[in-house]
């Protein structure tokens, strides 16, 4: 044995499993002519490498900056070993165990290699809708347990034959211990079925016989990779008109797939930013401007002049969209209503016989395969935003996340501190699961309002999915306020966990603090709906001052109190607030005849008028998003909603542009906390309404006006605490117009606005926030 010859021991944590990892070491080690092994353990991929100290060095250097495109290391140890005279380099057998270091990758759209296989009549995978390699394909979805392991995934059911055993096995080979890997003689198998669940068609036949009825107007229930689509036609009226009554969704806005990225810039005008997200391994809904005159059903996208467009992310719905194309003929567009498998309330369907029992009053005919999903995950949502720096040179977030789901999770958001284990069990509406392992944060994918039997289930089975996989038992867990949202009792009624409380506003900010790394106190702007306060009221509009570390936070400011006439009948009408509105500024009911819900809402106006007289039924609110909702109903855009925001969607909609006033939006700094008047901004948009003045302007003037006074709100909180850094969060910061006006104007004025990164900035965050406060409660 050479005098030169060294041994070192790697251990490589993060997302390495299932991404082609061990097979670079491999061709890495044998390209250096070194000698070792490498495999996957519980604590990560450890490899040991031997040979002259110069290759060995060399190995050490080129393995971080060399990885495979789809891995990410979060943690790199390595340590000398003696040499043991090893000249062979091997791939060893995975050892199973807990309390794992490793990473499950997101699931991956199809690669360019797989598609090039699927296209070749000459390759065993033509037209096969399972191809996958592994660089591409399922990962999070069918995945049981870690190491990542065909045996704990969807795919132990499917035994390798001959070919594909010698590619599983080929450490040259691109599908070398690609988990899924499958082809036609071995692997899954698709079939078309009626709502009976008779079979129709198999195979490539089946796929043809769908295309062929969607171009009749046919509507289909399609199995994917995190649960079943319901698919129509986007081009026809009558389709998407069948598809929203069955569902019953009369208004909100339906997610459209195209076969490419030519096809989508027919339909939208795309951005470089839009371009990428659509191209990408992750592929979510992207949100853009839509273009005139591009062929879809006006239905589509009703309350907006956006639309939301997707590409394929799976072998089967490239066929899909080719045999669409073929079907319809050259003269129309191919283009394909892809949204979630579900009826109102209810989570994703996720099993064939699921299906078929939850979505036979929607769907005609089941597209089916025998591939299991084990955890329902919907498609991601994102709206890119333009490339704008702010004063301090922060950039504004290239993109907002409107619903996180496939393509991310389970990608951690890394933390800047590390300790036990913590679980956020999130809000009520929008609901995700967080749970921390030592500086790492695993936030669910998006599961739902928490309203339905089912979506609770949907959530257990959420939580119990992600324990085992991360493999962490918490220490703590953290809860909302609010004693009737179902997280909360869940976390009351458990006896393995000791409960926090924290208070929803604070978790917005907290969770926008995690994703920057921020334990030092930042003051926070969340706008949204309601949360339950610390006094009992209902707030949604908060100036606050948010420090983690030391458990504390204040209130600064708000805004200015509403009235929500019947509770939740006031959400779901927001006419009531806008009355409410009218009643805090002296105005009765019988006044004003212009109230555009004079004569539609008559009776239920008087008795909504004699409430506010008597105090009956009102709960109090600060919510900035209840003010957009009466703003909107003051205009005559919107009397009752049938969605969650959509009279602040109609309301962004409705803008001129053009329009460059403002209303006048005071803030009292006289008092504390600091209070911004929202009904002043209401008293201005109902006056112009009354005076005639076009509804786009009034719009136009809100949002200008909101934004204003936002800004002196924060500068007050700033003065008063000497802190610039300030988190925005909540609901509202979905709304495109304030996602890039407020933080550009925030940096004007000398602040330094923080915005979310990774998260929807509505309540999918609030799991994060939860359990990034519980991690200093929870230090040892």
């Amino acid at each position: 044995m050479s005098s030169q010859t060294v041994r070192c021991r790697h251990i490589v944590a993060g997302q390495v499993q299932g991404v082609g990892f061990r097979p670079f070491v491999y061709r890495l080690a044998r390209e250096l002519r070194l000698g070792g092994s490498v495999r996957n353990t519980p604590q990560g991929v450890v490899i040991e490498v031997e040979g002259p100290r110069e290759a060995v060095t060399a190995f050490g250097a080129r393995l971080p900056a060399e990885i495979p495109p789809l891995a990410r290391l979060t943690r790199h140890d390595a340590e000398p070993l003696a040499p043991c005279g090893q000249t062979a380099f091997r791939i060893e057998a995975s050892a199973p165990g807990a309390g794992h270091a490793v990473l499950v990758s997101p699931d991956v759209a199809t690669c360019p290699d797989c598609l090039a296989d699927m296209a070749d009549p000459a390759n065993r995978r033509y037209r096969y809708p399972f191809t996958n390699c592994t660089n591409c394909g399922p990962r999070h979805t069918i995945t049981r347990a870690i190491p990542y392991d065909r045996a704990t995934t969807s795919m132990a059911c499917f035994p390798l034959c001959p070919a594909c055993a010698a590619e599983y096995a080929d450490p040259a080979d691109r599908r070398f211990h690609a988990e899924p890997v499958a082809c036609p003689v071995c692997g899954p198998r698709v079939w078309l079925a009626d709502a009976d669940g008779a079979p129709l068609a198999h195979g490539d036949a089946a796929i043809a016989a769908l295309a062929a009825a969607l171009a009749r107007g046919t509507v289909a229930a399609v199995k994917g990779l995190g649960g079943f689509h319901l698919v129509c036609d986007a081009t026809d009226d009558a389709a998407v008109d069948a598809l929203r009554r069955r569902k019953h969704r009369p208004s909100k806005a339906l997610a459209v797939m195209v076969a490419d990225l030519a096809a989508a810039e027919r339909l939208a005008r795309l951005g470089d930013r839009a371009r990428e997200l659509l191209c990408g391994t992750v592929r979510p809904i992207v949100l853009a401007p839509a273009r005139d005159g591009n062929g879809l059903s006006p239905a589509i996208a009703p309350d907006t002049g956006e639309i939301g467009v997707m590409l394929p992310y799976t072998p089967l719905h490239h066929l899909l969209l080719s045999a669409f194309a073929a079907a319809v003929g050259p003269g129309r567009g191919a283009a394909l209503v892809m949204t979630s498998g579900n009826a109102g309330g209810e989570p994703i369907s996720l099993g064939n016989r699921e299906a078929l029992a939850r979505l036979s009053g929607i769907a005609d005919i089941f597209l089916l395969h025998d591939r299991d999903i084990l955890i329902r995950t919907d498609d991601s949502v994102v709206r890119p935003l333009a490339r704008a720096e702010a004063p301090d040179g922060g950039a504004l977030p290239a993109a907002v996340v409107l619903r996180r789901a496939r393509g991310y999770v389970p990608s951690p958001i890394f933390l800047p501190v590390s300790g036990p284990s913590v679980l956020g069990l999130g809000p009520m509406l929008k609901a995700t699961v967080c749970l921390t392992k030592g500086d790492q944060a695993f936030v669910s994918q998006h599961i739902g309002d928490l309203e339905t039997f089912e979506t609770f289930g949907f959530y257990q089975e959420t939580l119990s999915h992600m324990r085992g996989l991360i493999g962490v038992e918490p220490r703590l867990c953290v809860a909302d306020l609010h004693p009737d949202y179902p997280s909360t009792r869940f976390a009351l009624e458990q006896d393995t966990w000791p409960v926090v409380r924290l208070q929803h506003h604070v978790a917005h900010i907290c969770a926008v603090m995690a994703e920057h790394g921020l334990t030092e106190p930042v003051l926070g702007l969340a706008l949204d709906g309601t949360g339950l306060g610390d006094d009992g009221t209902l707030w949604g509009g908060e100036g606050l001052l948010v420090d983690p570390k030391a458990g504390r936070y204040e209130r600064l400011g708000h805004f200015s109190p509403m009235r929500l006439p019947g509770g939740d009948a006031a959400v779901r009408e927001p006419w009531r607030i806008a009355q409410a509105c009218h009643f805090a500024l002296g105005v009765r009911h019988g006044d004003d005849a212009a109230w555009p819900w004079r004569e539609s809402e008559a009776g239920a106006s008087a008795l909504v008028g004699g409430m506010l007289d008597k105090g009956f039924n009102c709960p109090t609110t600060t919510s900035c998003g209840r003010l957009f909702d009466a703003v909107a109903a003051a205009l005559g855009l919107c009397r009752r909603i049938d969605y969650e925001g959509q009279a602040a969607i109609l309301l962004e909609h409705a803008q001129d542009i053009s329009e460059t006033g403002a209303y006048d939006c005071p803030v009292d700094t006289s008092i504390f906390p600091f209070r911004l008047d929202g009904l002043a901004l209401f008293a201005q948009a109902a006056a112009d309404a009354r005076r005639g003045l076009a509804v786009g302007r009034a719009a136009r003037r809100f949002h200008l006006g909101l934004v204003r006074g936002l800004v002196t709100l924060a500068t007050a909180m700033a003065g008063r605490t000497g802190l610039s850094r300030l988190a925005l969060s909540g609901g509202v910061l979905q709304n495109g117009t304030m996602a890039r006006l407020l933080p550009s104007a925030l940096g004007k004025a000398g602040l330094a606005p923080l915005c979310h990164r990774s998260l929807a900035a509505n309540d999918g965050c609030i799991s994060l926030g939860q359990a990034y406060y519980g991690m200093f409660a929870n230090q040892p």
